[in-house]
């Protein structure tokens, strides 16, 4: 798929049942992505990858839990579990996962100081990861995001990609989220709707299949 780019968001060990922040189901994303890397030229994938002390680690906050909202350098910050921490078994991705299909990996919440549920940049805007020009300097016009989790890492990524002119597409089948709040994820696909991504299903059959070249 020529100008064409998947991007997988996530898809870590410690998101997957078992892990530090397991988001329900997360590990059934995997069967979807092994499925469609060989249909792309380029294949893209993020990993979270946090130092120890990270500020959206609630460990790192006396008195706070998980859960609680806070602000960092004028940014609210959802307090989580100490999770995908730099170089442990828990940020790396997903054994079963095909990793030789990807083609480049983007780091990301490096700065312990802010979180980045985008794969472009962080909450706060402040610093760009370098997918952007990665993906331009590919000559990349439409990409293709799938992941962990839909209503956080996935919805900013595509949030941001439709901001930077990208053509893009939501892989539903292929996300899972985390659902705090019952409803949060089907706002954050109306969210995404909103700003022009496309919801698509990659079964043969589906509504917007075609855009996958099945």
């Amino acid at each position: 798929m020529p100008n064409t780019a998947l991007l997988l968001v996530d898809i870590q060990n410690d998101f997957c049942p078992g892990g530090a922040l397991p988001i329900p189901h997360g590990d059934d994303v995997v069967a979807v992505a092994n499925r469609l890397m060989p249909r792309f030229e380029l294949v893209v994938a993020t990993q979270d990858w946090h130092p120890p002390n990270h500020s959206s680690f609630a460990a790192n906050h006396l008195g706070r839990k998980v859960g609680d909202v806070i602000e960092i350098g004028g940014t609210p910050q959802i307090l989580w579990p100490v999770h995908c921490v730099a170089s442990t078994q828990g940020a790396a991705l997903v054994s079963g996962l095909h990793s030789r299909g990807i083609d480049k990996i983007f780091h990301k919440g490096t700065d312990p100081l802010l979180d980045s549920y985008s794969a472009f940049f962080d909450n706060g805007h402040h610093n760009a990861t370098g997918l952007e020009d990665f993906l331009k300097s590919q000559q990349i016009r439409s990409l293709y995001i799938m992941g962990l989790a839909t209503d956080y890492c996935v919805k900013f990524t595509a949030l941001d990609a439709r901001a930077l002119g990208f053509e893009t597409c939501l892989i539903e089948d292929g996300c899972r989220g985390v659902e705090a709040r019952t409803g949060d994820v089907e706002a954050a696909l109306d969210q995404m709707r909103a700003a022009g991504v496309a919801i698509i299903d990659s079964g043969a059959n589906a509504p917007g299949a075609d855009q996958l070249q099945v």
